[in-house]
């Protein structure tokens, strides 16, 4: 197949869930780690296309809900300075902190602009050499290299006045985590396509090893992730547990070493809190020393800052798969895009957009409601 509406022809959707159904033999209990999985699933009706002893969970693969809320408040914060001039990703503007957003930020007078790459960012420090320029940096490992390519050529032609405040967070870790919870009743997982593009999906040997779960690297589209489904549940129902690659159109088992190596030549591993999760050990990166120059967080009085979640926000609990986002009692009334709670109904991965957007009387693009 060549062409993207191949991968969302329904009649290979029917065929592929067909397999599925015929080998189905018990309940399997299957994450997508990948937010852009998860919104591809509820647009298309995918869980209906599955036998009631298949259920999807969805887990943090978005990377805007995952920000922690403390440094939310401290782009917020760093947003008042009269010098300053704080750039990020659309959807970050519109994440709640703690008591506001950045884009309230701007609305009350703050220089806050949406970027769509970390290079637009340089533009900017060059044209306003007067002021202080921040990109607040989001992102699993397909963001972090063209931050560190941003952050390499800033030094490369002496733009000192460019700075990130850095929340870039690592999958792996992530799912390690997610394995270790208690009760914990994930069954295998579909590993997103586009990190394992970068990475590669050498990383995953270990934790399907370690864990006894298939770990598939699926894509996006329907076709995509029905396959992943099918190669997950041809493991379970066979006792295997390994890494398949359903996505080898992109994905290749090393990825893209040149990228890799930008990345880990500007960060370096670091514990990080995963916003609703909690701090996950080597879940996050950080500038290295020698690129301390370009560090938000070391060059601004950003103090202590502290925050927590909102009453009655689960967005924790849906993060790490133990719940929907229809079993949140917010959902839907309290919690809205307009007017969100947490992340995730913000977000354009978030699985509590998704849900509202496509479930429920929201017709879906094959029209199984």
């Amino acid at each position: 197949m060549k062409y993207i509406d191949d991968y969302r022809d329904k009649d290979l959707v029917e065929i592929i869930a067909a397999r599925i159904e015929k080998i189905t033999t018990r309940p399997w209990t299957i994450m997508e780690i990948c937010g852009g999985q998860t919104h591809s699933i509820m647009k298309y009706g995918l869980q209906e296309f599955l036998p009631e002893k298949v259920s999807l969970v969805h887990g943090p693969g978005c990377p805007v809900c995952v920000t922690p809320l403390e440094l939310i408040d401290k782009a917020i914060y760093l947003s008042s300075f009269p010098d300053v001039i704080m750039t990020s990703f659309g959807d970050m503007l519109r994440v709640p902190g703690s008591e506001s957003d950045l884009l309230r930020s701007r609305a009350r007078g703050s220089d806050v602009r949406i970027v769509y790459s970390p290079l637009d960012v340089l533009k900017i420090a060059k044209e306003n050499p007067g002021k202080k320029v921040v990109f607040f940096a989001i992102g699993f490992e397909t963001t972090a290299p063209s931050v560190a390519l941003a952050v390499k050529q800033a030094g490369k032609t002496g733009i000192d006045n460019f700075s990130i405040l850095c929340s870039h967070v690592l999958v792996p870790p992530a799912i390690r985590s997610i394995m270790s919870l208690p009760g914990v009743r994930i069954q295998g997982f579909l590993a997103a396509g586009h990190v394992c593009a970068i990475m590669g999906y050498h990383e995953y040997h270990e934790i399907a090893e370690k864990y006894r779960i298939p770990v598939v690297v699926t894509g996006f589209e329907p076709v995509d992730i029905l396959t992943g489904i099918n190669k997950t549940i041809e493991q379970l129902e066979s006792g295997n547990s390994h890494v398949d690659n359903a996505y080898g159109r992109v994905v290749t088992e090393k990825g893209n070493i040149p990228a890799q190596n930008m990345l880990m030549e500007v960060f370096e591993p670091v514990d990080r809190q995963w916003r609703g999760i909690g701090v996950i050990k080597g879940g996050g990166l950080k500038l290295r020393d020698e690129y301390a120059s370009f560090d938000a967080e070391r060059l601004f009085p950003l103090g202590n800052i502290k925050a927590e979640e909102p009453e009655g926000c689960i967005a924790g609990e849906i993060l790490q798969g133990l719940k929907k986002p229809d079993q949140c009692s917010s959902f839907g009334s309290v919690c809205t895009p307009d007017k969100p709670l947490g992340a995730p109904m913000v977000s354009s991965e978030g699985a509590c957009s998704a849900y509202y957007r496509y479930s429920g009387s929201q017709k879906k693009e094959y029209g199984r409601v």
